[in-house]
C-alpha cells in the first residue's frame, strides 16, 4: 500500500483539483443564491472542468495505482458531498415540503389526506409550519403531497435528527441521501465487475458536480430510487429475481418513476435463446433463462416478478390507504401531465404550433397525446427489442426513459439523474452532456430577459438543440440504435 508521501507524489496534480474542488463546492453551497447567474454558471462549469482532471489524472485509466485512485476517488466523492452537509439547498424549494409531510406525520396525520393550505389555518401543532408553510411556495401548498411512502419514511427519519429546526432536517435529509450514494457506489461497482465493465464507470454518476449539487445539495430523493434500482439490478444479474422484485419495489416506493421500466423485463425472463456473453458472463442464467426453459415456464417467472413488484409496493402504500387517499393522489399524479409546463422540448414546439392554429394553449389535448406516444415507445422496446442482458436491459431503460422527458411537460433539472445512471451501464454518453448543460434550465427558471420571470425560451432551445445533437449523433448517425 502506498504511504501518504507516495500518494502525493503520485496523484498530486488529483489532489490539487480535488481541494480546488471543495473550495468550489462551498462556494456553490454556501456563497450562492438562484438569482446569481452568472456565478451559478461559472461555478457550475468550473467544477465540471474540475472533475474531469480529477478524473483524468486518478489513474484510473491507465493500469498503474488503479487501487490508490480508486480509493482516492471514493473518499472525494463522499468529501464533497459532506461539505452540503450544513447548507441549506439553495437551488430548490422542495425541501421544505418534505419536512412538512414528515412533520404531518409525526402528529399523526395523513400527508396524503390534507392540502398545506388547509392545514395552516386549523393546524398549530406542527413545528415552524409558517416557515415551511411559506418556503414550499403556493404551487406546492395547494396540491397534495405526491411522494410515495419511503420517501415518506425519509422525511421522518430526517425529522428526527436533532434539533428541531429547519436545518436540522435537511441535515438528517442530506444523511439517507449521501448513505444511499454510497450505496450505489457500492453496487455499481459490483455490478460493473460482473458485467466485464470498467469499475471505474460508477464515477461518471457518483463523482459528477451534477448528480452532487442536485440530489446532496438539494435534497432530491432520486438518489434514494437510483440506490434501490442499482441494488435490485445487481441481485436480478445474480440470479435472486424475487429480491430483485422486492428491492425494485422499494425504488417504485421512493419515487414512481421505475413502474414505466417494468414492461421492459419481458424478454428477461421469456427469452430462450440467451447470447454468448449471458452464457460465459451470468451466473443468473440457471434463474432467469435456463436451457430448454419454456415459454410457460417463463411467463410464470414474469408473472411472478410483476406479482412481488406489486405487492410489495402495495403493502408500503396500505398504511395510508383509504378511497379519499386514491382520488387525491390519482389526481395530484396527474396534474403533471396536464397542467404543468417547465423545461419541456417537443411538448413546447408542439404548443407553439397550437398556438398558432387555435390562439391558446392546447395543454389539455397535448398532455394526453404525448403520455400515448410514451407508452406506445415503452411497448416497442418491450416487445421488439430482447432485453436479456443488463447493457441491452439499460439501455432499453435510457432510451425509453429519454424519450419519456422528451415528449414530457415538466422536466426539472433532477429527473436525468436516472439517464446518467444508467449510462454507465451503455455506451451512451449523451446523458453526461445533458447533466452539463441543464443549468441552464435554472436561468430559463429565472426568466432571464423577462418582466415576469416566464420562461426565456432561447435558453430551453440552447439547452436542447445541444442535447438533441449529441444524442442524434448517439443513437442514430452512428449507428447504435438497439433494434
Amino acid at each position: 500500500m502506498l504511504g501518504l508521501a507516495n500518494i502525493y507524489k503520485y496523484k498530486k496534480a488529483t489532489l490539487i483539483y480535488i481541494l480546488i474542488s471543495c473550495i468550489v463546492y462551498l462556494w456553490f453551497a454556501y456563497n450562492l443564491e438562484r438569482t446569481e447567474a452568472l456565478k451559478l454558471i461559472l461555478l457550475y462549469c468550473i467544477l465540471f472542468i474540475l472533475g474531469y482532471q480529477i478524473l483524468k489524472t486518478s489513474g484510473l485509466y491507465t493500469s498503474t495505482s488503479l487501487s490508490t485512485g480508486f480509493r482516492i476517488l471514493v473518499i472525494a466523492s463522499i468529501a464533497f458531498r459532506l461539505l452540503f452537509l450544513f447548507a441549506t439547498p439553495n437551488l430548490s424549494q422542495d425541501f421544505y415540503r418534505f419536512i412538512w409531510d414528515g412533520q404531518m406525520l409525526l402528529e399523526g396525520f395523513n400527508p396524503y389526506l390534507y392540502k398545506p393550505d388547509n392545514v395552516i389555518h386549523w393546524n398549530t401543532s406542527i413545528p415552524l409550519a409558517q416557515e415551511l408553510y411559506k418556503g414550499m411556495g403556493t404551487l406546492s401548498a395547494s396540491h397534495f403531497t405526491n411522494y410515495p411512502p419511503l420517501s415518506q419514511l425519509c422525511f421522518v427519519i430526517g425529522n428526527l435528527f436533532p434539533g428541531n429546526s429547519v436545518l436540522s432536517s435537511v441535515i438528517g435529509m442530506r444523511l439517507i441521501i449521501i448513505a444511499a450514494d454510497i450505496g450505489t457506489l457500492y453496487f455499481g461497482k459490483k455490478l460493473l465487475e460482473a458485467l466485464k465493465l470498467p469499475s471505474n464507470r460508477i464515477f461518471w454518476y457518483i463523482l459528477n458536480p451534477f448528480i452532487i449539487i442536485e440530489l446532496t445539495g438539494n435534497l432530491h430523493f432520486e438518489g434514494v430510487m437510483i440506490f434501490f434500482l442499482v441494488w435490485s439490478f445487481y441481485l436480478l444479474h445474480k440470479g435472486y429475481w424475487k429480491w430483485a422484485a422486492v428491492v425494485f419495489a422499494c425504488s417504485v416506493s421512493v419515487k414512481l418513476i421505475p413502474l414505466m421500466f417494468l414492461p421492459l423485463f419481458f424478454w428477461w425472463f421469456t427469452s430462450t435463446t440467451p447470447s454468448n456473453q449471458n452464457r460465459s458472463q451470468r451466473k443468473w442464467i440457471s434463474y432467469a433463462e435456463p436451457k430448454g426453459l419454456s415459454a410457460f415456464a417463463g411467463m410464470t417467472k414474469l408473472i411472478g416478478f410483476y406479482s412481488i413488484v406489486g405487492v410489495t409496493t402495495l403493502v408500503f402504500f396500505l398504511p395510508f390507504f383509504s378511497t379519499e387517499f386514491v382520488t387525491n393522489y390519482s389526481k395530484t399524479v396527474g396534474l403533471w401531465f396536464n397542467n404543468f409546463e417547465f423545461n419541456a422540448s417537443i411538448y413546447y414546439a408542439l404548443r407553439a404550433i397550437g398556438y398558432a392554429i387555435t390562439g391558446y394553449n392546447e395543454i389539455g389535448i397535448i398532455g394526453k397525446i404525448l403520455p400515448i406516444i410514451t407508452v406506445l415507445t415503452i411497448l416497442g422496446f418491450s416487445f421488439f427489442k430482447k432485453n436479456n442482458s443488463i447493457p441491452k436491459l439499460s439501455t432499453s431503460i435510457l432510451l425509453v426513459f429519454t424519450i419519456y422527458l422528451f415528449l414530457s411537460t415538466t422536466v426539472h433539472p433532477w429527473y436525468i439523474a436516472t439517464l446518467v445512471l444508467f449510462c454507465v451501464f451503455t455506451n451512451y454518453k449523451f446523458p453526461l452532456v445533458w447533466s452539463l448543460v441543464i443549468v441552464l434550465s435554472y436561468l430559463a427558471y429565472l426568466g432571464i430577459g423577462t418582466a415576469d420571470k416566464v420562461e426565456n425560451l432561447w435558453i430551453i432551445t440552447t439547452e436542447y438543440l445541444i442535447v438533441f445533437s449529441v444524442f442524434t449523433w448517439e443513437v442514430f448517425l452512428k449507428k447504435r440504435l438497439p433494434f
